[in-house]
């Protein structure tokens, strides 16, 4: 395979970086694909193992300069792993998420371990340009090494504000043949059940820990600079004149609420779930870090806002908590009537059917490009048709209302 490559590069007289990508059967032959004449997006990989920088490679040889190396003085050495970190959402096909970086973290970059990036917290992931948000390399002695510190650097990898498929490449790295080396590129279709399981409602241990985020943010507002620090009301305490401070936090699950009932005491909190009481208290840093204690046992964790949301970071669980706040009053309109909204901000590339036109569940209506993908919006019922709300060529913003769907059509 590498003398084919190296054939192919000089038949064409071929000068710097470039890939030649073959596939590779399962009886050992293999078939030429294409050639990309230019740096790849692995590259780190080769430079982690050999110690080699590419891109000063690359301009050397614009620069006319010979090779920096000869092929006999080249090694490697041990293994490495990059991970694509994209803004999307593996559940739903991995359609690219749009939206604010509200928080944007990483594992401590080290010899072992590199973070190429060119977003930062606080910038827009949109529909101009592809959604990677970073590449994560990492380098051990062995496979098995270097999938461990995959493993620990995408735990430590916080995103907040748009879909990532973080959880995902966890999944991935500790997939059994993935560990192996026993896997093809149907590895997600023939492992689908294990990589692309339903999302599991958060942990006991995720909802304790936004309840005491919750607790701590509270009390630090009220402590915030911006009040008054002689008002009685910015030292408020757990002290009740007949009994314990005691309140209810609930958080919105896909089968209705999840409560947490709260008992206030001098410096701690009794936090009681599903039947069972935990003491629990801790310190909220600026950064969202938690520092808890729960019965006893130490924990690490990061508590970040999100809108109506708090996303919570514990160990290898990812957990998206809807705070239910009672003193705020929403208005909940009903879903549009039959209705079907853009994933994503896109263009309208074609129409499918007509106007008037009924339809069977699951039948494609129209196709949506956005970031090189082509979306095919379905109908999500039998209906009718009646019209759709934009024309061939056309921008949409993420959640456009694009067809005016009646699901009541007796079919």
């Amino acid at each position: 395979m590498g003398r084919a490559a190296l054939d192919a590069a000089r038949a064409v007289g071929y000068v710097g970086a470039g890939t030649v990508e073959f596939i590779l059967a399962a009886d050992g032959t293999f078939y030429f694909m294409e050639m990309n004449t230019r740096l790849q997006v692995e590259h780190p990989v080769t430079e982690m193992i050999t110690g080699q920088d590419l891109v000063e490679w690359q301009l050397r040889i614009a620069a006319k300069e010979p090779l920096p190396l000869k092929q006999t003085e080249l090694s490697i050495r041990g293994h490495a792993l990059e991970a694509r970190i994209y803004a999307e959402d593996p559940e739903r096909g991995f359609i690219p998420s749009i939206g604010h970086l509200g928080h944007l973290s990483y594992s401590e970059p080290s010899e072992q371990v590199r973070i190429d990036t060119g977003v930062e917290q606080g910038d827009e992931i949109t529909q101009h340009y592809d959604p990677m948000i970073a590449k994560l390399v990492v380098w051990g002695e062995t496979r098995d090494s270097a999938l461990g510190r995959m493993r620990r650097a995408l735990s430590e990898t916080r995103i907040v504000g748009v879909s990532s498929n973080v959880p995902f490449l966890s999944r991935v790295v500790t997939h059994d043949g993935f560990r192996r080396g026993e896997y093809d590129t149907g590895l997600i279709e023939d492992h689908e059940d294990q990589l692309l399981p339903p999302r599991p409602e958060p942990s006991a241990r995720a909802q304790l820990c936004g309840a005491l985020a919750t607790l701590m943010s509270e009390a630090a507002s009220v402590k915030s600079p911006q009040n008054d620090p002689n008002s009685p009301w910015s030292s408020l305490g757990a002290w009740r004149l007949n009994g314990h401070a005691e309140r209810t936090i609930s958080f919105k699950m896909s089968d209705g609420l999840s409560e947490v009932s709260v008992r206030c005491g001098p410096a701690d909190y009794t936090l009681t779930i599903e039947g069972t009481s935990y003491a629990a208290s801790g310190n909220l840093g600026p950064n969202g870090r938690l520092e808890a204690t729960i019965e006893g046992h130490r924990l690490v964790a990061w508590a970040l806002p999100d809108g109506d949301y708090l996303q919570i970071f514990l160990d290898d669980e990812t957990a998206r908590l809807e705070v239910v706040d009672p003193l705020r009053t929403t208005h909940s309109l009903p879903e549009s009537m039959g209705g079907l909204e853009a994933p994503m901000p896109g263009t309208i590339i074609s129409l499918l059917v007509e106007p008037g036109a009924e339809v069977t569940q699951g039948t494609p209506l129209l196709i949506l490009e956005a970031m090189k993908m082509e979306h095919t919006v379905r109908a999500p019922s039998a209906g009718r048709v009646n019209r759709f709300r934009y024309a061939v060529g056309d921008q949409v913003p993420d959640g456009a209302e694009l067809v005016d769907f009646d699901p009541d059509s007796k079919l």
